[in-house]
């Protein structure tokens, strides 16, 4: 063997994507559907498959580069380990308490999300350090044997360990864990300072527990995983993505699992940032929709947008500044990816009002829609659009998933339709609109939220039904021109083989920007980056580094992530993080403040980029189309009516543009064409989707 193959698996809700790298650069994909009682099983099921396909064997693959929902799942369906968590006394309902925002203004009765921890768990012990580092009480040892005698008591899975002020003196935070470690072997450990060394007590605390909260899921998944591959013949190490966009070995995952909680949204933020640049394009809105969520991010200037201020679960995850308190506080790098429970596999419902609800429950692999047979008789997304005539009414993906549409039919007529009193077609037109609406709230929160106009930037769309409502959605947010990537259906499998090996690492430097020293400031960022050398296990020389620091004005709740100009740190370097960051504040809020006591740094964050994978390789597609050339009626709704429109494939389209309706069927997915819409293939394979009306 003088080659060694690169494959991707990705799994979402629905289905599990995976990618081969053939050495000329070619990439074939293949899609099978998730097994949620055991993921694995579906990775190791469509690589033989793909393998097959391709006339290799598993003894060839070089490496697995791995994408999962496992962490997500885990807090959005409160399936987590039993958690404890030992921190200052005074501080065990910080996670309660948390902040005064709420997602819902007009909700007098809202509700937030239980804690991940309930309280009698959340034990308390005296120690105290002050907010300059020195140690005001000494650490009660024997109450911190006690605590953990309680939770042993209560057979905790996880402990999560968080004292106040530990990220300028962890030293109780770690005597702490030692003694759990001496009392609890075997039990999953947080310290916060070695996983968020930065101010913030509710934050911290969020952070490291969910990183207990997921540990052991995430522990038993990789395990399981790492076994199933071994069996099946691969002997090339797994490698994980991270929220960050960025892969990282399977060891240093189960030690940081709460960097994986968006690793699969992430890696189709990779790919298309790899085809925008390969396409000419800067400014892109990435839709990504498969069939449990939709997911949207924001590449600008070439540059994706990434952010520490991130909330998982509670309906929408995201990171905007405006919409907080509705999900559990995540506070490490990710990339800045909108998220709403709205995908194929969403389940419809009319409430008590009349009105249409989508998601964000989901009929997932299993049972799945009702159109696939398997037992579900409630209508979903995904039986909306067939009954419009959007999906084949035979079968997805080549002929591997059987679709039956009288089932749709029956399903949207029962429980939607009827109650509604409407026509069968006005009836999944609607909820075909409240779907697209909801994932307009998506793309709203990395664009609207942040003070850029969706209009100046192209929507790139994938995932199973991307292609499905890309158009709709543009349509709704007055955008004029949509990407649908070549293998649309599988990206994010695509976007981990060209994923760098990355790691990034933050610390709490609170210090106003004209009082800085800047020997001290070059001290910490040395460190910093020593850190991450010895994660990734390179030294810093064979690391192209990032280095950017969050500011804020003083007094100010927020900050805005700055990046510090490479080379050594100077007074220039500071006033280009100033004038940085109020030019930034600008673009975001709409103003820069004129009377102010001061910019400071919060917290300084680099980032590592192994150099040697760096450079993302040229990659061609297997070519394969799941179409033969046919006609059927869809529904545009009401405006558009019911067209008899033709169902092509990528490869009969050309540079010359051909005006909607019409649908494209692809294996991997499919895409509408409306008929105020035209659309072309360009040179990057891409189908270019404008629209014209």
């Amino acid at each position: 063997m003088n080659f060694g193959l690169k494959v991707a698996a990705d799994i979402g809700g629905t289905f599990t994507d995976i990618a081969i790298l053939l050495e000329n650069g070619v990439v074939a994909t293949h899609k099978v559907p998730s097994t949620p009682d055991d993921y694995a099983r579906a990775v190791i099921t469509g690589l033989k498959s793909l393998l097959d396909s391709v006339g290799r064997q598993p003894e060839e693959i070089s490496e697995v580069l791995h994408g999962c929902t496992v962490a997500t799942n885990a807090i959005l369906e409160r399936r987590g380990a039993k958690t404890g968590l030992i921190t200052t006394r005074g501080f065990r309902d910080v996670l309660e308490l948390r902040r005064i925002r709420v997602p819902r203004l007009y909700e007098p009765l809202y509700v937030k999300p239980e804690p991940l921890v309930r309280r009698s768990l959340r034990l308390e012990v005296t120690e105290r350090i002050g907010a300059d580092g020195e140690i005001l009480e000494a650490l009660d040892e024997s109450e911190v044997r006690e605590a953990i005698r309680q939770l042993k008591a209560e057979s905790v899975e996880a402990v999560a360990v968080c004292c106040l002020h530990s990220y300028l003196n962890p030293v109780h935070e770690r005597r702490i864990a030692e003694l759990c470690r001496e009392m609890l072997p075997g039990v999953f450990l947080t310290v916060s300072s070695e996983l968020l060394p930065e101010i913030r007590e509710y934050e911290r605390t969020s952070t490291t527990v969910i990183n207990s909260y997921v540990g052991p899921a995430v522990s038993s998944y990789i395990e399981a995983l790492t076994s199933s591959l071994e069996r099946a013949g691969v002997v090339g190490p797994l490698l994980v993505m991270q929220s960050t966009g960025g892969i990282l070995d399977a060891n240093s995952v189960v030690r940081l699992p709460a960097r994986i909680v968006e690793c699969g949204p992430a890696a189709g933020v990779i790919g298309a940032a790899f085809q925008a640049a390969r396409s000419g394009y800067s400014d892109v809105i990435t839709f990504d929709m498969g069939g449990t969520t939709a997911k949207a991010a924001i590449i600008e200037g070439g540059r994706i947008v990434r952010t520490d201020e991130y909330e998982v679960g509670g309906g929408i995850s995201l990171s905007s500044r405006l919409v907080k308190g509705g999900g559990y506080a995540l506070k490490l790098p990710v990339i800045d990816i909108s998220e709403v429970g709205a995908g194929g596999g969403s389940l419809v419902r009319v409430d008590r009002g009349g009105a249409i609800k989508v998601g964000p429950k989901s009929a997932g692999a299993v049972p799945g829609p009702a159109c696939y047979g398997a037992g579900n008789d409630e209508p979903t997304v995904t039986d909306a659009n067939v009954v419009l005539g959007y999906l084949n009414p035979v079968a997805l993906a080549g002929g591997t998933v059987s679709i039956n549409k009288e089932m749709a039919d029956k399903a949207l007529s029962c429980k939607v339709a009827s109650i509604l009193g409407t026509s069968q077609l006005d009836a999944a037109w609607a909820v075909h609109s409240v779907a697209a609406a909801n994932m307009m709230r998506a793309v709203k929160a990395v664009s609207t939220y942040r003070g850029r106009d969706p209009r100046d930037f192209v929507l790139m769309a994938f995932g199973g039904n991307g292609g499905v409502f890309a158009a709709e959605l543009a349509h709704q947010l007055q955008m004029k021109r949509i990407l649908v990537p070549p293998a649309a259906g599988v990206f994010s499998a695509l976007g981990l083989l060209v994923a760098p090996l990355e790691f990034s690492q933050t610390h709490a430097y609170l210090r106003h920007v004209d009082s800085v020293d800047l020997v001290d400031l070059a001290n910490h960022l040395s460190g910093a980056t020593a850190r991450v050398g010895e994660v990734l296990g390179r030294a810093p020389g064979a690391l192209l580094i990032r280095r950017a620091a969050a500011l804020r004005y003083t007094g100010q709740a927020f900050e805005l992530s700055i990046p510090i100009p490479d080379g050594q740190v100077t007074l220039a370097s500071l006033a280009h993080l100033k004038e940085g960051f109020e030019a930034e504040h600008q673009r975001t809020y709409g103003h820069r403040l004129t009377s102010h006591d001061g910019i400071e740094i919060v917290a300084i964050e680099v980032t590592g980029v192994a150099r040697e994978r760096h450079q993302s390789p040229h990659l061609s597609l297997h070519r394969r189309s799941a179409s033969q050339r046919s006609q059927r009626t869809a529904y545009f709704g009401p405006r558009f009516a019911s067209h008899s429109v033709e169902i092509v494939g990528r490869d009969e389209l050309d540079s010359t543009k051909r005006r909607g309706p019409f649908v494209i069927e692809e294996f991997e997915g499919t895409t509408v064409v409306p008929p105020y819409a035209a659309a072309h293939i360009d040179a990057a394979s891409n189908i270019v989707i404008d629209l014209i009306d």
